[in-house]
């Protein structure tokens, strides 16, 4: 059976609709919210940073429970040093030390030497101290009266103090510092200025030897063209050779101007000095303590009762006050003293008066006697130590 129902045409194709997109960009108030939701997460970690960071700058270092020393040497960084300091347990972490370098621009403030850090110290309290001049000083006083030789012992037993003399003898020294003044000697005895020096670690005996060279040469130019007129002295170095005589016959501070001046009379008169000191400097290490008769006869350059006039040269390093005396003795009559015993002298104008003072203080010896007088101990620290005149008991005769 046949289908008369015409065939249907095909389906139109149809046509696609575009489905609504519900995806819309966010609003501006959105936009906002986050930002400032970044930006508050942003403002609460710097705060958080901020107070960790000052709470622990103003905590004392871990390693400072007690006060400890530094060395900074040349050539060395502020992060090399801290470094350091960390790996000794100084510091308990160096980004902090680096942020405050950084923000404080102090990268080029380092000091070189050592340096003492407190106990209880703080991050910025130990960079302040690295970056001053505040470094440890060390000192050591070289005494009045005392020799080149005797100062060579102490400088070589002083602390931490850099040994470049080692070796070397009194005259290659000497050279080593000399200055060009046309009044020097060729001998370093009295050529250094006594008193109490300061220096660093790193320091070395040279340069301190240097600063005592240039302060006795500038002391003793300052002082010669003040000089008493027509004193018996020719040259600054015989002032500078008088003055160690009346540096190592007292200490006494009232006595120098007396003595001074019976020594400058006795030139004036061309008698012999006389003087024991010079004597027990020329016998040098054969004197043990006891100046006999035979002493005072050998023949030597040193032995005033033999020559006439100065010895070649100081026996000891003068002080200010020494050096004063000479080129302005105190005027007078005196020609003679004798030690009384008490570390002062007794004074005379005429032998007799002399021999009779001879008699009393040197024949008939208190049991505490003393020839020189006992000053004051220097205060110092380390091999800085006061080394007592070595002073026979004889008496100044003509």
């Amino acid at each position: 059976m046949t289908d008369n129902t015409p065939a249907s045409a095909p389906d139109a194709p149809s046509q696609t609709q575009p489905v609504p997109n519900n995806s819309t960009p966010p609003s501006l108030s959105v936009r906002r919210r986050l930002a400032l939701g970044a930006l508050g997460c942003l403002a609460l970690l710097t705060l958080v940073f901020v107070i960790s960071y000052k709470y622990s700058l103003s905590q004392p270092l871990p390693g400072l429970e007690q006060t400890r020393t530094v060395l900074v040497e040349e050539g060395q960084t502020f992060r090399q040093v801290l470094t350091r300091l960390q790996d000794d347990g100084i510091l308990g972490s160096v980004w902090l030390s680096r942020i405050y370098l950084r923000l404080n621009n102090l990268h080029t403030s380092l000091k070189v030497g050592e340096f003492e850090l407190p106990a209880g110290s703080t991050l910025p309290e130990v960079i302040a101290i690295l970056g001053s001049n505040r470094r440890i000083e060390y000192r050591l006083t070289l005494p009045e009266g005392t020799t080149f030789k005797e100062w060579r012992r102490l400088l070589a037993a002083a602390p931490v103090l850099k040994q470049e003399t080692e070796g070397m003898d009194d005259q290659a020294v000497y050279q080593k510092v000399r200055s060009e003044a046309a009044w020097l000697s060729d001998s370093p005895e009295g050529m250094f200025y006594p008193d109490t020096y300061f220096y660093h670690r790193g320091d070395s005996d040279l340069s301190l030897l240097k600063r005592a060279h240039l302060l006795q040469v500038e002391l003793v130019e300052s002082l010669w063209p003040s000089r008493r007129e027509n004193l018996p002295l020719k040259t600054p170095y015989e002032a500078l050779i008088l003055a160690s005589i009346i540096e190592r016959e007292t200490g006494h501070p009232s006595e120098r101007g007396q003595i001074g001046g019976v020594f400058v009379r006795r030139l004036e008169l061309g008698m012999r000095l006389q003087t024991d000191p010079t004597v027990i400097y020329g016998l040098g290490e054969r004197y043990q303590g006891n100046l006999t008769r035979k002493h005072l006869q050998e023949e030597n350059p040193f032995n005033t009762y033999r020559i006439f006039g100065l010895p070649p040269t100081p026996i000891a390093m003068p002080g200010r006050a020494a050096i004063e005396a000479a080129l302005n003795p105190e005027p007078g009559e005196t020609l003679f003293f004798v030690a009384k015993g008490d570390g002062s002298h007794q004074f005379s104008v005429t032998l007799e008066e002399h021999e009779k003072a001879v008699r009393e203080f040197q024949l008939k010896r208190r049991e505490d006697y003393r020839s020189q007088y006992r000053a004051p101990k220097p205060a110092a620290d380390g091999a800085a130590t006061e080394v007592p005149a070595s002073q026979s008991n004889k008496e100044s005769t003509p």
